[in-house]
Order: C-alpha cells, then sequence, then structure tokens
C-alpha cells in the first residue's frame, strides 16, 4: 500500500470515529431529557421551609405563630397541606394533626381549639391563640404535590423562660467574676458596683455579659449581676471587702478636728470655773478690816 493510500485510509477512520462519538453524546442526552421528563418532580423538585428562626420561643398565652415558604417547579400542583405536632422528647411520641388545607381553594380547617391556618401564593401560615406548655414541641409542615409525592419542614418550639437562680463566683487569681443562670430565655446580663453601672477604673465586662474583668486593685465593695429578659429580672450580688474611699480620710480628719475642738472646749471651761472657783474662795476669806 502506497503512503497516499495509507493516509487517506488513516483520515477515513479519524471521520467516523469522530462520527460515532458524536452519536454517542446524542444518545446520552436525550436518554438524559427522556429521565428528566419521566422524574415525578417534573423540572424542579417541590420544597417546603418554615421561615422561624428556630427554636421558637412563645410567651405563655400570647400567640404562636409559623410560616413556611412552599417552592415548586411548574409541572408540580399542591393538593394538601398538614401541620402537625409531635412531643420533643419521648420513647414513643405521638403525632397529632392541627391543620388541614386540602383542595385547590386550600380553605384550612383547624383540628384543634385555639388553632388556625391558610394558605397565600406559595406561603402558608399557623396560628395557635393562648398559647401554653402543652402546644410546646416539634411543629412539622408536610406539602402533599398532584402524584402523591410529599415533603416535610420541622421546627422546635419552646415556651419562653423567666430567668432563674443567678449566682455570681469569683476567680481571684485571674480578678474575674463569672455570671451563672439557670434555663431562662434571653437571658441579658449587666453589671453594678455598690449599685451603679460599671466604670473603666473598676472593670470591663465581656461581649455575653456574663464575666467581669476587675480592675480596681483591691477588689472590694458590692458587685451584683442582673439578669433579665421579657418576664422580669433576678440579680446575685458578691461581696468583697469594704473600699477605701477618697473622701473617707478626708471625713475621718473632719471627726478628729470636731473631737479636738470640743475637748479643747471642755477643758477651756473647767479651768475658767476652777478659776473662778478660786476667786470666790479668796473673797470670803478676807478680813474684815473696817472699823465697826
Amino acid at each position: 500500500m502506497s503512503l497516499d493510500a495509507a493516509l487517506a485510509r488513516l483520515c477515513c477512520l479519524s471521520h467516523l470515529w469522530k462520527a460515532g462519538v458524536m452519536d454517542l453524546q446524542y444518545f446520552l442526552c436525550g436518554r438524559v431529557a427522556l429521565l428528566l421528563l419521566l422524574m415525578p418532580c417534573g423540572l424542579q423538585c417541590m420544597s417546603v421551609h418554615i421561615l422561624n428562626e428556630e427554636p421558637v420561643h412563645v410567651i405563655p398565652n400570647f400567640r404562636l405563630v409559623l410560616k413556611a415558604q412552599i417552592e415548586h417547579g411548574p409541572l408540580e400542583q399542591v393538593s394538601m397541606v398538614t401541620w402537625e405536632r409531635e412531643p420533643e422528647t419521648g420513647i414513643s411520641p405521638v403525632r397529632v394533626t392541627l391543620a388541614t388545607c386540602p383542595g385547590k381553594s386550600f380553605k384550612c380547617a383547624g383540628m384543634r381549639p385555639k388553632v388556625s391556618a391558610n394558605v397565600e401564593q406559595q406561603e402558608t401560615t399557623l396560628e395557635i391563640n393562648g398559647y401554653s406548655r402543652a402546644d410546646s414541641g416539634v411543629y412539622a409542615v408536610t406539602v402533599t404535590d398532584h402524584t402523591g409525592a410529599k415533603t416535610t419542614a420541622h421546627c422546635i418550639v419552646r415556651e419562653y423562660e423567666a430567668v432563674h437562680h443567678v449566682s455570681v463566683s469569683i476567680n481571684v487569681s485571674h480578678s474575674l467574676l463569672v455570671c451563672g443562670e439557670a434555663w431562662g430565655t434571653d437571658p441579658h446580663f449587666s453589671w453594678l458596683h455598690e449599685r451603679v453601672a460599671i466604670t473603666k477604673t473598676v472593670g470591663n465586662v465581656s461581649k455575653d455579659g456574663t464575666t467581669l474583668f476587675v480592675t480596681k486593685k483591691p477588689i472590694c465593695g458590692h458587685f451584683t449581676c442582673m439578669v433579665s429578659n421579657k418576664l422580669g429580672y433576678s440579680s446575685a450580688t458578691y461581696t468583697a471587702a469594704p473600699c477605701e474611699t477618697e473622701g473617707r480620710g478626708t471625713t475621718a480628719a473632719v471627726v478628729c478636728l470636731v473631737l479636738l475642738l470640743l475637748l479643747g472646749g471642755v477643758l477651756a471651761f473647767l479651768l475658767w470655773w476652777r478659776h473662778r472657783h478660786n476667786n470666790s474662795g479668796e473673797i470670803l476669806h478676807q478680813p474684815l478690816n473696817d472699823p465697826i
């Protein structure tokens, strides 16, 4: 075979290989497109997520409001929205249905007293009036599409607790005072020294407010930690040795001066009294030289 014939044959094989690769690519693309069309989710799977930042804390007798966003593709249709609740802990928690929103109109029906729900466009809302501790737990919103496929989002809801059992401990070696609180919801910490807000001359408070770095040397006086939230406040006090204030020396000097003045006055009075008494005695004992 001549060189020209060999080159021609090689070029032909190259064209055939490229054509085969292109056919394989077209075949694979067609298969992928068919699989996408046959997927139960359509072009985009349905999803739902609760907009509230969890855990959600609710004050007793107030209103609980949970909102969820529903997202779905153009081929999906929402056929049912269901709100449920179950205990946060327990061996076999029992889930109860709170509200259901069936059909295209999404007229929701509350399954419990004080419960209402609604669906507007791509958002659903659950409301419970007069929240109580029994309403705490894990809430679930389930969205069902027209094929029966379901997607669920969860949110933890707890009772808003008042602050309890505030305590103050000291780390003498590091000049630290640490404030602790038992289980209150969203506690806020603040410090007082001798019933006055902390200044730079006394110390610095940490960013979260729980720790006081004492710069005053030596540590003395009363340090009070106050913890508060929406339901009130509680406090605890650490008592150190009394502080030697600047005005105490001046006060002592004034007291001493007053005492000295009083003592001097008393001595002067006694001397005057003695002198007068002596003069009176001399007059009484003078001889009567005048003739009768």
